[in-house]
């Protein structure tokens, strides 16, 4: 959203990020698979039948891409991203344009313009992958309870 500020005389547009707006806590349409393990399952479930990638490579793909994952971090968090359970969708088209959608630990996170870079990077690496899109969405917030208990256990948080 924009709106435009005066500024004595000069209209400046001020953009409004999404989390600056009041947000209540809608459903999502449908229920995003818990992270971790649980995505992996969930991945190699959705579409059964109908992808165009043979069931063992769309299963190659789907472990490749989850250690590839597993290999970006914030940088303030001794956890990867996976184990944390910023990422919450990855889909595999039939031509291999792999669409991840992720969050964050918080809105404001410094590194916020460059990890959807480096999942793009990471993904990206992986042999038979074609065009990668990192998606930020913020609904639902994450909250710690979409760790891993491999991530609780690195942080301390049982």
């Amino acid at each position: 959203m924009t709106d435009v500020m005066d500024d004595g005389g000069h209209k400046t547009p001020v953009e409004h990020a999404p989390w600056d707006e009041a947000q209540g806590s809608p459903a999502p349409k449908d229920p995003l698979p818990d992270p971790c393990a649980h995505t992996v399952e969930a991945a190699k479930d959705f579409g059964k039948g109908e992808s165009g990638i043979p069931e063992e490579e769309l299963e190659r793909l789907t472990q490749e891409i989850v250690a590839a994952l597993k290999t970006v971090y914030d940088p303030e968090i001794p956890v990867d991203i996976y184990e944390l359970g910023l990422i919450y969708k990855i889909d595999v088209d039939d031509d291999r344009t792999v669409d991840v959608e992720m969050t964050l630990t918080a809105p404001g996170c410094p590194v916020a313009g460059d990890m959807p870079g480096w999942v793009e990077n990471a993904v990206g690496s992986v042999d038979g992958v074609g065009m990668v899109k990192v998606k930020l969405v913020f609904t639902p917030p994450w909250d710690p309870s979409r760790m891993s208990e491999e991530a609780r256990v690195a942080l301390n948080m049982f």
